[in-house]
């Protein structure tokens, strides 16, 4: 009788108890859009300065020119920047270009001075710039790391450094890393690409923290493949022809990397609304919640990857010396299978320097 009894009345909590809790989530939600909202920025005659000028980069100029941004573009390459600042100005973009190695933390702070002696203001920093290093560790040299290591990591520091006091000043900014799935998941045969990004990844967060109560909000991005084009313009160690063409392969595979114009849409809005982080791409958000509860299954995948599928060292010192992209073509890639990443390097500056 009494358990009788009490069955209804223990039915009656659980019901209470599961309302309560889809309520709170209901409300909870509905707080975060509302904040998310109260965030929203307009870049109609925002100064933003982007790191990189070709790839993502040249797309993210592309749409924030087209919203009414003032656009500044950095790179260590002159003609990537004429380059860019043409295809801009075909669109009706009237962006500015500098030639600047931002590694240098003199270069770093000259380049944000000049933009605010243009523009009077820094409203937004994007740090893109990047360099791409593909090749079995054998073939990797402390060099390769320090090059990543300066673009990524330093680069990205000097910029913020620089620009944060500004921003505090005139009353807050938005600044965006691109970091890389890469970023959060160690990936073979890019061992000073991954270090760095995660070098990256860990100052974007950190950073994030430490700004917001002056009203900066920091998004850290972590795309995975993206269809820049970029595989042109990496360098490749080891057996470069085979590690160009699987790269390149992968680059072009539907659904395994994202159109450029759609990434760059992503971290725009990302920006917009200062977000704090943004995967791009379902494969990358898949192997980052697969390696959130399972980091052994990911880490036996990559092994497996890395023995059987990607390109062996060359036993030799062959391989240690580095080639672009341009200079790894083979029956391979170049082809067919290749088809889509041409196309995106046709589009995105991704010509041989």
């Amino acid at each position: 009788m009494g358990h009788t009894d009490c069955s209804p009345l223990r039915m009656t909590r659980k019901q209470e108890t599961a309302l309560a809790a889809g309520a709170l989530t209901f409300g909870a939600v509905l707080l975060s859009r509302r904040l998310r909202a109260a965030r929203r920025f307009d870049f109609r005659g925002a100064s933003v300065l982007i790191t990189g000028a070709r790839g993502l980069a040249l797309e993210m100029a592309r749409q924030l020119g087209q919203e009414g941004a003032r656009i500044t573009i950095a790179a260590r390459v002159d003609r990537e920047l004429e380059r860019a600042k043409q295809d801009l100005a075909e669109r009706g973009i009237d962006a500015a270009t500098v030639v600047c190695d931002i590694g240098n933390r003199d270069a770093a702070q000259r380049l944000v001075r000049e933009v605010i002696a243009r523009t009077g203001r820094i409203d937004v920093l994007i740090n893109n710039a990047g360099v791409i290093q593909v090749g079995p560790l054998e073939h990797m040299q402390r060099g390769d790391f320090e090059e990543a290591m300066a673009v990524h990591f330093w680069g990205p520091l000097h910029m913020m450094m620089a620009a944060i006091p500004e921003m505090k000043h005139q009353g807050g900014g938005r600044i965006v890393n691109i970091s890389s799935i890469g970023g959060r998941i160690g990936v073979p045969h890019l061992a000073p690409y991954c270090a760095s990004k995660f070098a990256l990844t860990g100052l974007s967060d950190s950073v994030r923290a430490e700004v917001a109560k002056d009203d900066i909000h920091v998004t850290t991005v972590c795309p995975g493949m993206m269809r820049t084009g970029s595989p042109f313009n990496a360098w490749f160690k080891g057996r470069h022809r085979d590690e160009f063409a699987w790269f390149a392969i992968a680059d072009s595979i539907p659904g395994m990397a994202i159109h450029a114009s759609r990434a760059a849409a992503q971290v725009i809005d990302a920006c917009r609304y200062g977000d704090a982080d943004l995967t791009i791409t379902l494969p990358a958000k898949l192997a980052l919640m697969i390696n959130g509860v399972m980091p052994e299954a990911i880490a036996t995948l990559m092994a497996l990857a890395n023995r059987f599928v990607l390109p062996q060292p060359t036993g030799d010192g062959s391989g240690d010396h580095r080639r672009s992209g341009w200079q790894s073509l083979s029956d391979a890639a170049p082809s067919r299978l290749t088809t889509l990443t041409e196309r995106a390097a046709a589009e995105n500056n991704q010509l041989p320097h």
